[in-house]
């Protein structure tokens, strides 16, 4: 018998989608005693590597719109984790720039890789080889969207 080229089980788009929102989940009760969601969690990863980042540099890095980004910007700044200020170089420009409240909160994400790992139950090579393949959808994806 022939395989349904339909089926749902065979689809890569709802493969990807149940495993985003299953690792998503994943992180939550790692990330609420923070005070983060995922999504804030992912500007803070930005911001951590590259402080300070611009607003423009943030949408690229995180791939999302200026609109997306605006809320989480505004929550993490409520909660003291960074601070968005006119570019001096560029009026125009958003400077997002971390607090000490936000640097410090690094050291308490550093136990959230560890804790990912041994919860997926995945080996590092395993791990790695995924984010390889993952990297190069998102790649390919891209591409056909530009």
């Amino acid at each position: 018998m022939e395989e349904d080229p339909l089926a749902l089980e065979n689809q890569v788009c709802f493969a990807l989608s149940i495993a985003a929102r299953g690792v998503v989940a994943v992180y939550k009760p790692l990330l609420e005693p923070m005070g983060l969601t995922h999504p804030q969690y992912l500007v803070m990863l930005a911001l951590w590597q590259r402080d300070p980042l611009s607003g423009k540099e943030l949408c690229r890095l995180l791939r999302l719109d200026p609109g997306t980004l605006s809320p989480l910007l505004k929550r993490l700044e409520a909660a003291g984790y960074l601070t968005r200020d006119r570019d001096r170089g560029d009026e125009r420009a958003l400077a997002v720039t971390l607090t000490p409240a936000g640097r410090a909160l690094r050291d308490e994400a550093l136990k959230i890789p560890p804790a990912i790992v041994s919860r997926l139950d995945m080996g590092l090579d395993e791990l790695r080889t995924l984010h390889s393949s993952l990297t190069r959808v998102i790649a390919a994806a891209h591409q056909e969207s530009s």
